[in-house]
């Protein structure tokens, strides 16, 4: 990346050691060039707006405004209140190769800031109109221009004039791609472009939750962080409810000599956690940073989900922002062209150290259930039917006579006793009714009176434009209500039984994960199916009629032994089991 300021100074893990020309834009020599394999940055408007977030926070900004037109490629601006540049700095800032972040002989590996690459100013001139507007505070500030979308121009020979401006630094980035039009045709639509960048921004704001960030587009702000802490950050992010059902969490964990070489490290682990109650469907909501950058490590995530443990009902995934500070020279920021992953050279300890903290973070909280009692039963009972769930028989000569823990339903069936998971042997057939009616016609709807009111993420909320005709295919009609928020005027109601917000959310969820339109369409059909299913205690309520439908209803099901998410719904237990418990002869 272009330095526009000083590296690492004001922000967690920079560091504030003065060197030799601290602050200052330099080339970089050809060696330094090829390690860091410079080369292409730009590959989508997203990709900009991280550049430039990345220069903001190495400046020491407090405060850092995004502004997006369209899809990004007609115009985005970053503004921060950073250190700002000096003239002959700027001017050297849009040259290839030109950093402020990293020492002629410096190595890449251990660097203190966000970015080091030197080509990001340079790229982004190169593809687009780039004005940059900076003062370090002195009387006159620096406007740099660089015109890469016009054909006619060189984009190496930048215009500098004076300008009035504040200490930071102002970047205005416009007709992205106007002269690579296959560059523009694989973009993805609008709404889609602007979910990536109102995701990556999120990103930002909840890894550096004392730099305040702002988010707007088209003239709307959709995104405000006050840059007061990570539970502010959560509540900017997402919502007051997500927010105010959270703890914050701030660790210092030292990691002993690990042997064969490895020495002692320091780990700092802070952020936000949600509690267990506040859940989503997708793992996207698990945002882990490393000194302060925004990271997806599938290891670092997946301690974070450890963290939480038994408290997670099935299925679902916590909401998380954890950020790790570890010293520089333990990360590789150089293995992935966009720096969106980072190597650790300690990654079990670092991930270990996360795990233990976002334990105890909510041990803190009081948020530990009961662990399963012990039932004594050597191995688990065997679920009924084929490993898929597929039916070798249906229930004509089961009988139910009772009901347990207001929950599970006891039926006779010749020599077996069969134990049926009400909730997930109703989630089985209203699967199969929605998948029916779903492929036949449209899914019928209930109306809300008075509409639910419902307050996203910015991510959230871009995703719902995005995939609006697909939430409308599936029963959910929305309109906007200003910011974040949406109205919820219908949900889908195939079986009588109208689904709720949560529904709404994990339909959203599963439309942004990017997966197969089928493999989409059936983890939407099975959430659908299952929000509207009889919950415990409403089990224990049905008459003994009511039983008898239930299961009569999932004989008729293709698959009756599993649910939509393929656990069993049925167990038995056969009648010799308990002749030889009892000591009885059969």
């Amino acid at each position: 990346m272009a330095g526009d300021e000083r590296a690492g100074e004001g922000r967690p893990g920079g560091s504030t050691e003065a060197t030799e020309g601290a602050g200052r834009v330099r080339r970089l020599d050809a060696a330094t060039v090829d390690r860091i394999a410079a080369g292409e940055v730009i590959t989508r408007p997203a990709r900009v707006v991280g550049e430039l977030v990345d220069n903001a926070l190495d400046a020491g900004a407090s405060s850092v405004e995004v502004a997006v037109d369209g899809d990004g490629t007609d115009r985005v601006r970053v503004a921060d209140d950073g250190h700002g540049m000096s003239r002959e700095d700027a001017r050297r800032a849009v040259e290839r190769h030109a950093t402020s972040k990293l020492a002629p002989d410096g190595d890449p590996v251990g660097v203190a800031s966000l970015g080091f690459r030197g080509e990001a100013l340079a790229a982004i001139a190169d593809a687009a109109r780039l004005e940059l507007t900076t003062s370090d505070g002195g009387a006159v500030g620096t406007r740099v221009v660089v015109d890469g979308a016009a054909s006619d121009s060189d984009p190496r020979d930048p215009t500098v004039s004076d300008a009035g401006r504040a200490r930071g630094t102002t970047v205005v980035v416009e007709d992205l791609f106007a002269t690579r039009p296959a560059r523009r045709e694989s973009l993805a639509g609008p709404a889609a472009e602007f979910a990536r960048i109102s995701a990556l921004v999120a990103d930002y704001a909840l890894a550096n939750p004392r730099v305040a960030f702002a988010l707007e587009h088209d003239g709307a702000t959709t995104l405000s962080t006050p840059g007061t802490g990570p539970t502010d950050a959560l509540f900017g992010v997402y919502d007051r409810e997500t927010a105010s059902r959270s703890t914050e969490l701030a660790a210092s964990v030292a990691v002993e000599d690990g042997g064969e070489g490895e020495v002692g490290l320091s780990i700092d682990v802070a952020g936000a956690l949600a509690y267990p109650s506040v859940t989503r469907a997708s793992r996207d909501h698990v945002r882990a940073s490393v000194n302060g950058r925004p990271v997806r490590n599938d290891r670092l995530a997946a301690a974070v989900r450890g963290g939480y443990g038994r408290l997670l009902p099935d299925g679902r995934e916590p909401v998380a922002a954890v950020d790790v500070s570890v010293p520089p020279a333990r990360v590789d920021p150089n293995v992935h062209p966009a720096k969106r992953e980072v190597g650790l050279r300690d990654a079990d300890r670092v991930a270990d150290a996360v795990e233990s903290a976002v334990a105890d973070a909510l041990t803190g909280a009081d948020l530990r259930r009961k662990a399963d009692v012990d039932t004594g039963i050597e191995s688990a009972l065997d679920p009924v039917g084929g490993e898929a769930g597929e039916r070798p028989a249906a229930f004509a000569d089961a009988e139910p006579i009772g009901t347990f823990r207001d929950l599970y339903l006891l039926v006779e069936a010749g020599d077996e006793l069969l134990v049926v998971d009400g909730h997930a042997a109703h989630e089985r057939v209203n699967y199969e009714r929605l998948a029916r009616a779903f492929a036949d016609e449209a899914v019928p709807t209930a109306a809300l009176d008075p509409p639910a009111t419902l307050s996203l993420s910015a991510d959230e909320a871009a995703a719902a434009e995005a995939h609006a005709d697909a939430l409308a295919a599936l029963g959910f009609e929305t309109e906007p209500f200003g910011g974040g928020t949406v109205r919820l005027r219908a949900v889908p109601a195939p079986f009588g039984r109208a689904a709720d917000a949560d529904a709404f959310r994990d339909a959203l969820a599963t439309l942004s994960g990017g997966e197969s339109p089928r493999d989409a369409r059936e983890a939407l059909l099975a959430d659908l199916a299952c929000h509207p299913s009889l919950k415990r205690g409403e089990i224990g309520e049905l008459t003994r009629e009511e039983q008898r439908s239930l299961l009569d209803r999932l004989g008729e099901c293709n698959r009756p032994y599993a649910c939509p998410h393929g656990r069993p719904t049925v167990l038995s237990v056969d009648e010799s089991t308990f002749a030889a418990g009892f000591g009885r002869d059969r």
